[in-house]
């Protein structure tokens, strides 16, 4: 198969990542903590499609932020503009940009799930000989993973952000015809709250590829009290 990774992230501006976080962090730790799981997201992220034979792909938001980020991102990504009017837009437009390049599959993830293992990636893109639709879901209703073997108009059109994207997706595949995989679910950092769920995968041993996510956290003894 050939098949792309594509990473959906923003330029970590303070006041415009991790806003969920603010309070009880500042607008500058909340960007340096997402500056840290970006990082920890691209490097695991570029291993696998190195591993796999995957192209990597990075796509950033806002436009005027694409060449400081391309000149941030490790060596082997291809930079671009996320392109759309919103997310759901954005993540269609990737996902048929890519095959009109002739590609046969594309997995397109966030960039709030450092602690997503090599076993849910590899499980992800092997589904894809199977199923036309792969979903790793999170423990708040959505998803952290996305794998499709083509473009499907009209799949992400529903809310997004929302308790019920994983549902409303999964809807809308029913209605569309697709066979669909669903992974174990995992767990995305969007709030302080959250961070007790990495707290909890290093204590298990399976935070490995959060190591600067971790070393953030610990430096600025920003852990939520439990």
């Amino acid at each position: 198969m050939t098949a792309a990774v594509v990473v959906f992230a923003k330029a970590p501006i303070p006041g415009r990542v991790k806003t969920r976080m603010i309070p009880p962090f500042t607008p500058e730790q909340a960007a340096g903590l997402y500056t840290a799981m970006l990082a920890d997201v691209l490097d695991s992220t570029a291993e696998f499609a190195a591993r796999r034979g995957l192209e990597a792909v990075l796509a950033i938001d806002p436009p005027e932020m694409c060449g400081e980020m391309a000149r941030r991102a490790p060596p082997g990504y291809r930079v671009v503009v996320q392109r759309g009017p919103g997310l759901a837009a954005r993540m269609a437009w990737a996902v048929a940009e890519l095959a009109a390049a002739g590609l046969d599959g594309v997995l397109l993830r966030g960039s709030d799930s450092p602690a997503l293992d090599p076993q849910t990636l590899d499980a992800s893109l092997d589904a894809l000989a199977d199923f036309d639709l792969c979903l790793c879901p999170d423990l708040d209703g959505g998803y952290s993973l996305v794998g499709l073997r083509r473009p499907v108009p009209g799949l992400f059109d529903h809310p997004m952000s929302t308790q019920r994207v994983l549902e409303d997706t999964l809807a809308n595949a029913a209605r569309l015809g697709l066979r669909p995989k669903l992974l174990p679910a995992r767990f995305d950092l969007d709030t302080a709250a959250d961070l007790a769920h990495l707290a909890r995968a290093r204590r298990e041993g399976s935070a490995e590829g959060c190591g600067r996510t971790l070393a953030f956290l610990d430096e600025g003894s920003l852990w939520p009290t439990e």
